[in-house]
């Protein structure tokens, strides 16, 4: 029974390397941020204007993030997401931070969401203090304090399979003492 949690910040790879690691070691995968989408959705309310009214009513967040802890406890998973490594800390084997400069992913985002650099940027900075504010008020979490996480790897320089090598060498081993400690 295995169970990573993914995070970083916005437009980092979070999805992509996620989906990967599920893929490659046959675990399930759960997005937060696609459950946080699907409600908005569901609401009948815009992606932006939800982290706005996430900002004020904490029951989604907590909503989202309690899914996210059934899920892990039933094991076999990556979970992807801003709080996910907060959330799990105490469930998953392996806690993963990504990050990348703030250029990086403006055009990553970009060119994902068929929008300008400059409004991917402004999108970028106001995800990230809607989220910096919601879950220092809800969880009391600075998400600028990494300390909770396994391994921190910096995106901006790397592709997707020097990541995954990176991450898959970690795990493997994480993996293999687990199974020897037992």
């Amino acid at each position: 029974m295995v169970v990573i949690a993914v995070s970083g910040q916005p437009a980092s790879g979070k999805t992509t390397i996620a989906k990967k690691l599920a893929e490659h070691y046959g675990l399930r995968y759960i997005s937060n941020g696609m459950l946080f989408r699907k409600l908005a959705e569901q609401r009948g309310i815009p992606f932006l204007e939800f982290h706005k009214l996430a900002e004020q009513d904490e029951n989604i967040d907590r909503q989202i993030d309690a899914m996210a802890i059934e899920e892990a406890k039933k094991g076999n998973v990556v979970i992807e997401g801003h709080l996910a490594g907060w959330v799990l800390k105490d469930i998953a084997d392996v806690k993963i931070y990504l990050k990348a400069s703030l250029e990086v992913r403006a055009r990553r985002l970009a060119q994902r969401e068929n929008m300008s650099i400059e409004d991917a940027i402004r999108e970028i900075k106001f995800r990230e203090e809607s989220n910096r504010k919601r879950y220092l008020k809800i969880y009391g979490i600075d998400i600028n304090d990494l300390s909770v996480f396994d391994i921190v790897i910096d995106t901006t320089y790397l592709n997707v399979e020097e990541v995954l090598e990176i991450l898959r060498s970690y795990i493997d081993k994480v993996i293999e003492r687990r199974r020897s400690n037992t």
